[in-house]
């Protein structure tokens, strides 16, 4: 879905007004089912959520965590709903098998960098992901889902938006209204800069909770580039930025909904106007594996790292989520 421009708007936006009572329904029943209880996992887990619908970088979030907990000694495989696939699971991930209309486009990246488990059903996936030799979980998504117990769960917030007009949804972007949320979050991730990112780290702050502040770095030189860039994310714009900051030369950009499946109708126009232009296509990483395969090979892709301004506060938050590997063995011998 695209979202609507009002989410960004002031609280008092009279169609966040109109909406406010659906929005009231919605978030106490969204809430109450949050506060359920899990199931519990056979290993520790490590949830990377949000509080908003849309994109705000929990994909690079992830990939960076599992990178720093096998620095520290461990064997994390992903576990993941995959949205936007029609695979329920659980099942283990190919990139080299599946498509991203069968798992989702966030599941195929995860893939390529740790064993990955799809299941909608998650207590049932995080078997499978112990089964194939993970001694812990880095569940991509979920914050809201009670069906897992986890072990550690880290809000992801992209600074540039923060958290909206602050609603509910329909009325604004929060899964689940903010003050019902803060008991199940320990920690936060703040990507990038921004003013209404700096509200929500305070307000992570004043509850005791550490901030862990990062930033997304282009990992490929487009310095002087001619492109047309397009990207059906989150926030398309913000990858729009990425590409500027990294040098390129938009010539055009195109904006698409979330997670949109591109048809070769589409492609081909953009191939088109990119040649009417005199420049190339690039895209995100998460769109260029929904691509169809005959246009893959036509598109540049802009690969992001995540990177920590300080890793120490966040290396020892997960040593000490490490640390339960030994009680998870030992409960469940």
């Amino acid at each position: 879905m695209r979202p609507p421009a009002f989410w960004d708007a002031p609280g008092d936006h009279p169609a966040a007004r109109l909406l406010a009572p659906l929005a009231a329904l919605y978030g106490r029943h969204t809430a109450a089912r949050m506060d359920r209880p899990g199931a519990a996992a056979p290993c520790p887990v490590l949830c990377v959520g949000n509080f908003t619908l849309g994109g705000a970088g929990k994909t690079p979030t992830a990939l960076a965590l599992a990178a720093l907990l096998r620095a520290g000694g461990a064997r994390p495989a992903f576990l993941t709903r995959g949205y936007g696939g029609r695979l329920a699971g659980p099942v283990a991930v190919d990139p080299a098998r599946h498509r991203a209309d069968e798992t989702g486009d966030e599941p195929l990246l995860l893939a390529r960098a740790a064993p990955t488990i799809l299941a909608r059903d998650r207590p049932a996936g995080a078997r499978l992901c112990v089964e194939g030799g993970a001694d812990c979980i880095v569940m991509d998504d979920g914050l809201q889902n009670p069906s897992l117990a986890k072990t550690l769960s880290l809000a992801v917030v992209d600074a540039g938006a923060g958290l909206g007009n602050g609603r509910t949804f329909p009325a604004g972007p929060l899964r689940v209204p903010l003050v019902r949320q803060w008991p199940h979050v320990h920690g936060l991730v703040l990507i990038g800069t921004g003013a209404k990112g700096e509200e929500v780290a305070e307000a992570a702050a004043r509850r005791g909770l550490p901030v862990h502040r990062a930033r997304l770095v282009p990992g490929a030189d487009l310095a002087g580039r001619r492109v047309l860039a397009f990207a059906g994310i989150g926030r398309p714009a913000k990858f729009f930025t990425s590409l500027r900051e990294a040098g390129a030369d938009l010539v055009a950009t195109r904006a698409f909904p979330d997670h949109h499946p591109y048809r070769d109708d589409e492609v081909a126009r953009l191939a088109a106007e990119a040649e009417r232009l005199g420049a190339g296509l690039v895209t995100t990483e998460k769109d260029h594996v929904r691509l169809p395969p005959a246009f893959a090979g036509r598109v540049s892709v802009l690969p992001v790292t995540l990177r920590f301004r300080d890793e120490g506060p966040l290396r020892a938050q997960l040593g000490a989520f490490l640390a339960r590997r030994a009680g998870s063995r030992s409960d469940g011998a």
